[in-house]
């Protein structure tokens, strides 16, 4: 891509709704140093110097489109707790649409808190549930979506297994973006038991690639991802599965492997030159992909566009957004 298609694209970035339905959750980060191992236990100790926290999972995708200029919509779950009141002021901060969140009573919220120290993750905790959402509120969130849908010029289903993500939700996705005729972008965990063909793109990693079509899960090895045997198996079964019109399994470090139904398979080199935290990296392709698809770019185009943006997001630590300056600037500096 050269750097005026990136210049225009970017430009029509601005202004795009996208709607969000998946799980939000609430990114809490402690920040300190370490100067002794404590007497305890063997663990070092963390002294701290300073907490934050941002919109995670669903929610950052949000933020994603928001830094891009767009306008985000969510659509998500949170419990009646304080960080559930946390995460939707931080939400409303951004200029993110939380109209579409419900608020569901003895459904604690999604946190996850990472303590760091001089850059280095030292442990993560997390609090979750396994409940799932009753079928009244199922039913009554379904309705929110097809309302905010109409408004939409794009949708992403950001799935990390915490239940929102069910059948029901996915039909009714589909069936709205289906008579708008907008694009749907799927990132997702392991959504073995869904049906969700018809969507338009789909962003799996290596991981997540082989739990959807059914086989073990793996890490990447080393050496051409084209010789991959086991992602190109994974890969053709996600096809007949799911019948995305794209699918770039997203690759870490090896980029991404893009293919679709009577096409080649194809590797895009990875664009960051700096690597510090991979959270959230994911979040930043399907929100880039969907905003330039529903703009009018080419799945090339929208690849390139959002392989760039995260290599700009794991230069950052913990979880980030790229801005539109920050993209351009990757691109021209990537141009070949």
């Amino acid at each position: 891509m050269n750097i005026d298609r990136a210049r225009q694209l970017t430009s029509k970035l601005r202004g795009q709704r996208i709607l969000v339905v998946g799980d939000v959750m609430l990114d809490k980060y402690i920040h300190g140093s370490v100067e002794r191992i404590s007497p305890e236990a063997p663990v070092p100790v963390v002294r701290v110097g300073r907490e934050r926290q941002v919109p995670g999972g669903a929610a950052n995708v949000a933020s994603n489109i928001c830094a891009f200029g767009g306008h985000a919509v969510i659509a998500g779950v949170v419990g009646n707790d304080v960080a559930g009141q946390d995460l939707l002021a931080l939400m409303k901060a951004q200029g993110i649409s939380t109209r579409a969140v419900r608020t569901v009573a003895g459904l604690p919220t999604t946190v996850k808190m990472r303590v760091l120290a001089d850059r280095q993750q030292v442990v993560r905790v997390d609090w979750e549930s396994d409940s799932h959402l009753p079928e009244d509120d199922i039913a009554a969130f379904c309705k929110l979506i097809a309302v905010e849908m109409d408004s939409c010029d794009g949708v992403v289903v950001e799935d990390y297994s915490k239940g929102i993500v069910c059948q029901e939700v996915m039909d009714a996705v589909l069936s709205a973006a289906k008579k708008k005729g907008i694009p749907v972008g799927l990132d997702p965990k392991d959504n073995l038991n869904l049906t969700i063909k018809g969507i338009t793109l789909a962003t799996p990693n290596y991981k997540e690639a082989h739990l959807c079509a059914g086989f073990p899960a793996k890490a990447p090895p080393p050496g051409d991802p084209l010789e991959d045997v086991s992602l190109r198996v994974a890969a053709e079964t996600l096809l007949k599965i799911w019948e995305p019109e794209q699918l770039l399994v997203t690759l870490g470090a090896n980029g991404m492997y893009m293919v679709s139904r009577n096409a080649v398979p194809r590797v895009i080199p990875t664009r960051a030159r700096e690597v510090y935290d991979v959270s959230g990296a994911g979040d930043t392709v399907i929100a880039t992909c969907v905003m330039a698809l529903a703009s009018g770019a080419s799945y090339d185009e929208a690849a390139v566009l959002g392989n760039n943006a995260a290599g700009v997001v794991v230069g950052k630590l913990g979880t980030a957004t790229c801005s539109p300056e920050e993209l351009i600037a990757s691109v021209e500096l990537n141009e070949v």
